[in-house]
């Protein structure tokens, strides 16, 4: 397993500039800081809100694909957590903003998280199942890494902020992060230099897609015609 383990770091690593692009972005710097305009995460809530249904489907294929019993507990677990924990929060932000569910369904998909779900539903449907854990695991691990760090760094004075931060902190979401980490360092350990390559784009593709839904978020983006 410690030789196994080198490949999600090495995927890591190799991302870094993207990783620590996502940290410096004015969104996300806004959320530390208290300074975000709210309705800039207004406008990201209802967008994640979305994306998070498709993001669902896609743990779904997880169960589906899963070789064994207890993977399958563990991606219907991510499910819940998904669809009820997560969603929860942003349901309850929204109710803050005087936006309901319905709305929040109603609402048209951005550019960005049309392409993103398009390509994690892509992967999911007909990737295989180390090809799916490697295109959501920069979400999974990445809002776990942003969170971890705008917490070590005091927090957000702005407390919708904070709570914010507290979910992604919390020891529970971290868990499944390692989780999912192990389980593609497991999955492909015996993977010959071509298959590692192909997981690698995936990873990068939703790495460079996460950082986009930043920039999404912060220019309130729209389709051009």
């Amino acid at each position: 397993m410690t030789q196994n383990r080198r490949f999600t770091d090495e995927l890591r690593r190799a991302a870094a500039p993207i990783w620590e692009a996502d940290l410096k972005h004015p969104f996300v710097r806004g959320i530390a800081d208290g300074s975000l305009p709210t309705e800039k995460f207004k406008f990201y809530l209802i967008q994640d809100y979305l994306f998070l249904l498709d993001y669902s489907r896609v743990f779904a294929h997880g169960v589906i694909k899963a070789h064994d019993e207890a993977t399958m507990a563990l991606f219907s677990q991510l499910l819940n957590e998904t669809l009820n924990t997560e969603m929860d929060l942003h349901r309850g932000y929204c109710e803050k903003f005087g936006i309901s569910a319905a709305e929040m369904e109603a609402a048209p998909m951005a550019p960005t998280t049309h392409a993103y779900t398009r390509h994690v539903l892509n992967v999911a449907e007909n990737g295989t199942l180390a090809e799916l854990v490697a295109g959501v695991l920069p979400c999974q691990w990445g809002y776990a890494e942003i969170g971890t760090t705008l917490a070590e760094q005091g927090g957000s004075p702005e407390p919708l902020y904070q709570e914010w931060i507290d979910m992604y902190a919390s020891p529970e979401f971290l868990s499944l992060g390692e989780w999912l980490r192990g389980l593609l360092n497991e999955l492909t350990a015996e993977y010959s230099t071509g298959q590692k390559a192909r997981i690698k784009d995936y990873f990068f593709t939703s790495s460079r897609y996460e950082y986009l839904f930043w920039e999404m978020a912060y220019t309130q983006e729209d389709w051009k015609i």
